[in-house]
């Protein structure tokens, strides 16, 4: 485990760099255009133009990868999201700005794609969990950094949109200097959606499910607190404790991911995401106590369910193939964070900011529910740890495609 994170140390905190500038950015979009008066509508769908080009990202990075390697590939995407981080204070109107966030969309994507390959490439079967969840940790922790930072100065002014900026070219430098070996040669760009659904159902159905989730969350989840009647910085600490909160079970998770099965703990964590988003939805309105109660336990669970879902898919993935896998799950959860953003405003108008939670557990429900069906129709239990936990070296790939019992596995 050691070794493994050593070997992507660097990547580990250009990440952490990064992902503090997106975290701060994503929040700061939201609550600067709350204060500019875009209409709730036009905020969900600057998430969602964010996600239109997140797909595309998923889609074309793949191919860059394959023309200049994953190094310049970082360091040309970090310097297309700090220049379209800039250029929103230059440009207040909403055309712009969803013009903007496709960009950085497309971008974020791109930076996503070379990160978790490059993880998984380093990352043997039997130690993914553990290692993705760890990641998932830095990443989580960087998000909740970049939330604190919200509260450094004015969200109407220039200074933290610069600040976001900063945080993106300083991410380039670790990588660039980095002595750790990159990864392979990329030889498979294209995106088989059909054939990552073929061998993993439930991980692609349950990345759709985390978009449509998450892509909320994040889009309208800063106004769901100020509609409550709360300042700004009351909506630094609410998204803080939900994504702490979520940094905090990743290691246990992907630990018991790799002791006992994905497919369980996918089931069960949903299960804790519907009782989060009932808890918020009754409880939240009563006082701050009670909607930071609700947000933790949001974290604890919600924020879980991509990284078992993408260890799920890449334990059935070839080496050559990560770079596709990881292209093709952000791509599947793009297109469910496309639509989140659209629909939950719409509960949200309807019966109040906090339906935004109504909606999460119904999601989460239907990603519980597909879990089971997958198991009855597999005519196999949840636990699946006898596949997840016996290693399998690379140098055992040609051995496992004339082995007759791999043919004749089921897919789960």
């Amino acid at each position: 485990m050691r070794a493994v994170l050593t070997s992507v140390g660097a990547l580990l905190i250009s990440a952490a760099i990064l992902l503090a500038g997106g975290g701060l950015l994503s929040t700061l979009i939201a609550v600067r255009a709350k204060l500019e008066g875009f209409p709730l509508l036009s905020i969900g769908l600057l998430t969602s133009a964010y996600y239109a080009g997140f797909i595309l990202g998923c889609i074309y990075t793949p191919h860059l990868v394959k023309r200049v390697g994953h190094v310049r590939v970082f360091a040309a995407l970090s310097a297309l999201t700090a220049a379209g981080t800039l250029i929103h204070v230059l440009a207040v109107n909403i055309p712009i700005w969803i013009g903007l966030r496709l960009v950085i969309g497309f971008s974020f994507a791109g930076l996503y794609v070379l990160i978790e390959s490059w993880i998984n490439e380093q990352s043997p079967n039997e130690q993914r969990g553990q290692v993705l969840s760890f990641y998932r940790m830095v990443d989580l922790a960087a998000v909740t950094a970049g939330q604190f930072m919200l509260s450094m100065a004015d969200p109407e002014s220039f200074v933290l949109f610069s600040v976001v900026a900063i945080c993106i070219c300083l991410a380039i430098f670790p990588v660039s200097i980095s002595t750790s070996q990159s990864p392979k040669p990329v030889t498979q760009t294209s995106l088989n959606l059909k054939k990552l659904i073929r061998v993993s159902p439930l991980a692609s159905f349950g990345c759709f499910a985390v978009g449509m989730t998450n892509g909320a969350f994040w889009g309208v989840a800063p106004i769901f607190v100020t509609e409550l009647g709360h300042s700004v910085l009351m909506v630094s600490t609410f998204m803080s404790v939900v994504i702490f909160a979520g940094a905090m079970l990743q290691w246990p998770t992907g630990w018991l991911s790799d002791k006992f099965g994905r497919r369980i703990m996918i089931a069960l964590i949903s299960v804790g995401g519907i009782g989060a988003g009932l808890f918020l939805w009754l409880f939240a309105p009563e006082n701050k106590v009670m909607m930071l109660i609700g947000g933790a336990l949001y974290g604890f669970f919600a924020m879980q369910i991509f990284g078992l879902c993408a260890a799920h898919a890449n334990d059935r993935a070839e080496p050559h193939e990560f770079v596709a896998i990881s292209g093709g799950l952000l791509l599947i959860y793009g297109l469910g964070s496309i639509l989140g953003p659209s629909v939950a405003p719409i509960f949200m108008t309807e019966f109040g900011p906090e339906a935004l939670f109504v909606y999460t557990a119904g999601v989460h429900a239907s990603l519980v529910l597909y879990t089971i069906i997958r198991s009855i129709r597999v005519n196999a239990p949840l636990d699946n740890a006898d596949y997840v936990t016996i290693a399998r070296p690379r140098s055992m790939a040609l051995m496992r495609r004339i082995d007759p019992r791999v043919r004749r596995k089921k897919k789960v």
